[in-house]
């Protein structure tokens, strides 16, 4: 449909602008009914389909659409005698509507182009062997084989092999990533060189890429507030432009004027005031910014969220999974009857749901020593504390000791060091604990460097221990005052709202427990890659990628984005201002009031449209 409209709008304008031009030479060369003929082609090629549009939109919404200024302004000119005039205009609107319309539709397609990288077919194995099924036809479980060169069809988990794959369609990564046992694959990635076997996670209509087509169609509909301004006052301004052109030209008849001259002023005016460079200018670089940031592994689900991110002042950061790898690994275990098998087993087993990674860490501990997680019933999550399970059984921190009445005397000291402590036991018996500790991302000391550069604040917050959270962020170059621990998830929402009394403040996180912070902070981020679903469908914006130095790119983006907005808006209103100026105190051609509102409105699109070639980068 859209390359149908395309077509369509090209050959309408194709038209319109050859018909002019005939009409033109047909004129200089006394030819009257010849350029008659080629004038009223222009016009109905020109004029109809902004007529029939004008229309529908008084129609159906009650607006009078720019569309109708033009066409009135054409009709005007022919109505004075001056056709030429009229079929220029004409021409050159549908001129610069048909570039607007490739613009912004190349603008559009710049992320749904991914979803002609998904593969039609996929290897899926049945027993021995492996049949060749539809993409659509996998779903969850299924095993899928990836030969060397081929793309991921859907999402799912590296499950036997080990190889590089090119993430850069989704993630914007440029340096191949190697895949083992227990990865995450994306859907449209590129598996380079090794045979690998993926179990599937998600369907087709929930992969990466549809959830990306799914945002990026979300964004373009959630208007930024600058935006909805630009269309509000481009109805209302539309009202009063064809207003002061009446007026004007009972005002030019009162001083004088013969009919003709009059009109001929009052379609100047017209065409000089109408405000389509100022409607187009926002949308243009809205769209181009959104477009740029989803092909660097950023997407916005709006442009409010662009436009707010432009504005934030503070950026505070989960810690676990955000700042870090997640990638725990289990430092020490103590059980207190020495048996570190069976209290492995046990542990692992109610941690066996928990999407959190230090749960992920005492599974792959408990793997890596061949030991099979113990099978426990009622399973039950208490965010910042815990996990609870049938039979009494627990394990969490140290509120979920405080919970239980539980005492840990006979550990005393274990947890001392900087890492995260998981208790277990049972009613108010502890069974053992294990000591935890993630690092943090390669990424995240230059991210946190570039955005204090920027010059906003920075703070962590976390559920963890002070000493780990300090060792962390220590590690990162915060300072003290900027690292929060110990905090349960109202805690974050608390300290949010603290910051934001300061300005606009993002909050970054990845996991359940974050969900309530992502939605009090004026623009919520999650890390979508790893992130939980929960964290996703509560921020504004999702990181595809784990590489924190293209948060700190989206934040240029977006304040570049806010500059071109005011770029575009002081040059429309600016010319408008001189184009309405020449028209009323000087005798302004309409063919030179043409020139400049559809040049005008050219130019502030090519302005937005600079953003398209500004993508977010990974930062060295």
């Amino acid at each position: 449909m859209i390359q149908h409209t395309e077509r369509t709008d090209m050959t309408l304008t194709a038209v319109t602008v050859a018909a002019t031009l005939a009409g033109m030479a047909a004129q200089f060369t006394a030819q009257e009914r010849v350029a008659a003929a080629a004038f009223l082609l222009a016009f109905l090629a020109g004029g109809v389909p902004a007529a029939l549009s004008a229309l529908r939109g008084l129609w159906r919404d009650h607006v009078l659409d720019i569309d109708l200024l033009m066409v009135v302004a054409a009709l005007a000119a022919a109505a004075v005698g001056a056709p030429l005039e009229g079929a220029v205009l004409l021409a050159l609107f549908s001129l610069s509507g048909t570039l607007e319309h490739r613009a912004m539709g190349k603008a559009r397609r710049a992320v749904e182009a991914l979803m002609h990288l998904r593969p039609d077919t996929a290897l899926r194995r049945n027993g021995d062997g492996v049949d060749e099924v539809a993409t659509s036809a996998l779903a969850p479980g299924d095993i899928v084989v990836l030969r060397p060169g081929a793309r991921v069809p859907v999402d799912g988990v590296v499950v036997q092999g080990t190889g590089p794959l090119d993430l850069s369609t989704i993630t914007g990564e440029s340096m191949p990533v190697t895949k083992g046992p227990g990865d995450a694959l994306n859907e449209a990635t590129v598996n380079l060189s090794a045979v690998i076997d993926m179990a599937v996670t998600r369907p087709v209509a929930d992969s990466t890429v549809a959830r990306m087509i799914r945002l990026v169609t979300e964004a373009q509909a959630a208007r930024a507030p600058s935006e909805r301004f630009s269309d509000w006052f481009g109805q209302r301004y539309t009202v009063a432009v064809l207003a002061g052109s009446v007026l004007a030209f009972a005002v030019f008849l009162a001083l004088g004027l013969d009919t003709q001259a009059a009109l001929y002023k009052a379609a100047v005016l017209l065409v000089a005031a109408s405000p389509c460079a100022v409607v187009i200018s926002v949308p243009a670089a809205i769209l181009s910014a959104l477009s740029a940031a989803a092909r660097g592994g950023v997407l916005f689900k709006g442009g409010a969220a662009l436009e707010t991110l432009a504005s934030v002042r503070g950026f505070a950061f989960d810690k676990t999974g955000t700042l870090t790898t997640g990638k725990a690994e289990v430092r020490r275990i103590v059980a207190t009857n020495g048996d570190e098998a069976a209290f492995l087993a046990l542990l692992a087993g109610i941690e066996a749901q928990s999407e959190h990674p230090i749960a992920a860490a005492i599974r792959s501990e408990a793997d890596r020593r061949g030991i099979a997680p113990a099978l426990l019933a009622e399973v039950q999550a208490h965010p910042s504390q815990g996990v609870t399970a049938a039979g009494g059984v627990w394990a969490g921190n140290r509120r979920m000791l405080a919970r239980m009445g539980a005492d840990a005397t006979a550990l005393d000291g274990f947890d001392e060091a900087a890492e995260t402590v998981v208790w277990l036991g049972r009613g108010q018996q502890v069974l053992g604990a294990a000591a935890v500790a993630d690092t943090p991302r390669a990424s995240s000391a230059a991210g946190l460097a570039a955005l204090r550069r920027s010059g906003v604040t920075l703070a962590m917050m976390t559920g963890d221990r002070r000493a780990v959270a300090d060792r962390v962020g220590g590690g990162l170059g915060l300072r003290p005052d900027e690292i929060h621990a110990d905090l349960l998830p109202g805690d974050k929402v608390q300290l949010i709202a603290g910051m934001a009394a300061q300005g606009p403040v993002a909050f970054v996180g990845d996991g359940v427990n974050d969900a309530a912070a992502l939605a009090r902070a004026d623009v919520g981020i999650a890390m979508g890659a790893a992130g939980s679903e929960v964290a996703l469908q509560a921020a504004g914006v999702a990181l595809m990628s784990d590489d924190m130095t293209r948060l700190a790119e989206a934040h240029r983006l977006a304040r570049r984005t806010a500059g071109i907005i005011r770029q575009n808006l002081a040059f429309a209103l600016g010319a408008m201002v001189l184009l309405v100026t020449a028209g009323l105190f000087w005798d302004l051609p309409l063919p030179l009031a043409v020139i400049g509102h559809e040049g005008g409105t050219v130019l502030v699109v090519l302005n937005g449209l600079r953003l398209l070639a500004d993508p977010i980068r990974k930062r060295d």
